[in-house]
């Protein structure tokens, strides 16, 4: 796995790996200390279908609860376009690749250079 910032903490690291083992594609991190009060880090990556979106959701909700963190919120599961899963600190976006190329949501929090972990595919 490639390190994606200095200062990942046991969360951001968890999803990370959930992420990476599930295949997931251009897994991107964006640091929102001192941008934003809503969380510390907000992780973007890309699923090829919905059935991979929905999969790497399902499998990243079960990891969060496994670890004692189960309170996870969810949002957009049942189309898997584009599924927000609150984690507290963490926000993660799941999207498929068009929805995400539309939203661009690393443009609209400024990440031209975006933390990256090593993508599958």
């Amino acid at each position: 796995m490639t390190p994606v910032t200095g200062e990942d903490g046991p969360l951001d690291q968890l999803i990370i790996n959930r992420l990476e083992d599930d295949k997931a594609q251009d897994i991107v991190t964006i640091d929102l200390r001192g941008k934003s009060s809503m969380a510390d880090t907000m992780i973007v990556a890309s699923g090829r279908s919905h059935r991979h979106v929905g999969a790497i959701a399902d499998h990243l909700l079960r990891a969060l609860k496994d670890a004692g963190m189960g309170r996870a919120r969810v949002e957009g599961l049942p189309h898997c376009d584009w599924v927000l899963i609150d984690a507290g600190d963490v926000i993660v976006h799941l999207f498929r690749p068009e929805v995400r190329a539309f939203y661009n949501i690393e443009k609209i929090w400024s990440v031209e250079a975006a933390h990256r972990a090593g993508s599958a595919g």
